[in-house]
């Protein structure tokens, strides 16, 4: 491989993340070398590969049962990801899942780690799902629903949309046919069910197809997924978080892995929690962790 190595993080030590990233070595030996994984020292010597130590040398999690010092090691791994990247030791990162209220116990001012990254990194981020059956990105997303609206503008709808483009451009669409859903039900039904859809969404897809994109929209939410999973759309635009990610993990929720597009660097992340009910048990579903890893390596092709 002539690329550099794909940096991934241990997550919350608690949580499902750190076995399955061992279950997933274990299962790719010849890949192996492509990544480095971040974690407590332990961990590291037990997976026998070429690692990086963060936290206390002594530091040991216990399955299921998060912790301060669990919460410093997740945050350390993050930090030391983010600064491998910038300074050129990695190509890419891949993210195990974090607990965000034990984040913010212990100072982490981040919604999660799309803003954290974005933050190092000095971007404005995109979310995006992919690497199932669907692939959706967001305009919104940590923010309560109610704020939805009065965080729309079309310099970030557009953003978005090309982003996504972007992103299936490099998935193998040479035009990538985009569904952006609308903001209120049946996209507002002419103004009757809201003002957004008409007045915001639709000036700015009609503008994109002017530039040649291949934009549709705003189209109802209940009905945008449908159409996308018949092969009619590439991708779908969502406006905020649950009209998106609902549709999206009912498909593919073992499957899809979390993108953060529009930085400088691919960040990559399975699109589960901690899962502290299976942490120890080896019985976590690793087809996520597999996505993000694939597509980590696919987006740097």
């Amino acid at each position: 491989m002539n690329r550099r190595p794909i940096a991934i993080t241990c997550g919350d030590p608690a949580g499902v993340g750190p076995e399955l990233i061992e279950s997933w070595l274990k299962d790719n030996q010849a890949e192996k070398s492509q990544v480095i994984p971040i974690g407590p020292a332990l961990w590291i010597k037990r997976l026998g590969v070429s690692g990086i130590s963060v936290g206390p040398n002594d530091y040991q999690a216990q399955p299921g049962k998060p912790n301060e010092d669990g919460h410093r090691v997740a945050l350390a791994a993050m930090e030391r990801a983010a600064e491998g990247c910038s300074n050129g030791e990695f190509s890419a990162v891949v993210t195990g899942p974090i607990n965000k209220h034990g984040l913010a116990s212990i100072g982490f001012s981040h919604p999660g780690q799309t803003e954290f990254f974005a933050k190092k990194w000095g971007e404005e981020p995109v979310m995006a799902f992919a690497g199932g059956k669907m692939t959706v990105a967001l305009v919104t997303w940590h923010i309560p629903l109610r704020e939805v609206a009065d965080h729309l503008n079309a310099e970030n709808i557009q953003r978005t949309i090309l982003a996504l483009v972007k992103l299936r451009q490099k998935l193998g669409d040479k035009e990538p046919r985009i569904a952006v859903c609308g903001l209120n039900p049946h996209a507002g039904e002419n103004g009757i069910l809201g003002k957004e859809d008409g007045a915001l969404i639709q000036p700015l897809v009609e503008k994109l197809c002017r530039d040649g994109f291949k934009i549709t929209g705003p189209l109802p939410g209940d009905t945008a997924f449908h159409r996308h999973l018949k092969g009619e759309f590439d991708g779908v635009i969502a406006m905020y978080h649950d009209q998106g990610l609902g549709p999206l993990k009912t498909v593919d929720f073992s499957e899809a892995a979390n993108l953060t597009l529009g930085l400088r660097f691919v960040r990559t992340s399975p699109d589960h929690g901690t899962a502290y009910d299976l942490a120890g048990t080896h019985q976590g579903d690793g087809r996520s962790l597999n996505s993000a890893i694939r597509l980590a390596a696919k987006l740097q092709e």
